[in-house]
């Protein structure tokens, strides 16, 4: 993948990967890519790296971690827009 994504963006990634699938492997799988949050920029293979959970079922499971995971300035202000989200 190698590549730079918004935060709103983050289907496309994690839809590439087999289900179900450990953090570990996910992790590895998603290294090159990088997240722009509103507060700076983060490497998707280390997010997925620091959730809790061992394993996820579907993308939307991983990505609903990752939500909860990332802080509220990573996310931005409530309501905030990222324009072409």
């Amino acid at each position: 993948m190698g590549n730079t994504i918004k935060l709103s963006r983050l289907d496309e990634p994690l839809g590439r990967l087999s289900y179900p699938v450990s953090r570990g492997a996910a992790a590895d799988r998603l290294d090159d890519v990088t997240v722009r949050l509103a507060n700076g920029e983060a490497n998707l293979g280390e997010l997925v790296g620091s959730v809790s959970s061992e394993d996820f079922e579907s993308a939307d499971d991983l990505r609903d971690e990752l939500y909860e995971y990332l802080p509220e300035a990573a996310l931005g202000e409530p309501g905030q827009s990222e324009g072409d989200a």
